[in-house]
């Protein structure tokens, strides 16, 4: 798949925690990702979306245009939108949570019966909180 490169499957402590951690997501026991180590590539603004997709709570939502807003881009939800659908961590970086300016579900690369599940598997968090694991 990537000559002259070699995938080396191993176990290190970020992807024990990691694989952990979406157990426990997918179980309904943990909503908040912690301080998982994520080595994300792309360009500068980007990484200032995913950033800000991380500060969604777990059952929240918000528009493509309050992030540009929050982000100093008042008007670019578009360039949200193209940064969000480049998100290379789904779930762990909660694409998911962004939904147009109308609360509509938009796009989703998953397909948006699974935003719907996903973001309904958390409002259930929300009603009865549980501690994180990390």
């Amino acid at each position: 798949w990537f000559p002259p490169h070699q995938v080396v499957d191993r176990d290190t402590a970020t992807i024990a925690r990691t694989r952990d951690w979406l157990a426990a997501y997918f179980a309904g026991t943990a909503a908040e990702v912690g301080n998982l180590p994520l080595d994300m590539r792309g360009a500068p603004f980007e990484k200032r979306v995913w950033t800000a997709l991380r500060t969604i709570p777990p059952g929240q939502t918000t528009s493509y245009g309050a992030i540009a807003q929050a982000l100093g881009r008042t008007g670019a939800s578009r360039a949200v939108g193209a940064a969000n659908g480049a998100n290379p961590i789904a779930i762990i970086v909660p694409c998911h949570r962004v939904i147009g300016s109308s609360g509509s579900l938009t796009g989703y690369g998953g397909g948006l019966d699974r935003k719907t599940w996903l973001i309904e598997h958390e409002r259930r968090w929300r009603r009865e909180p549980q501690a994180s694991l990390f």
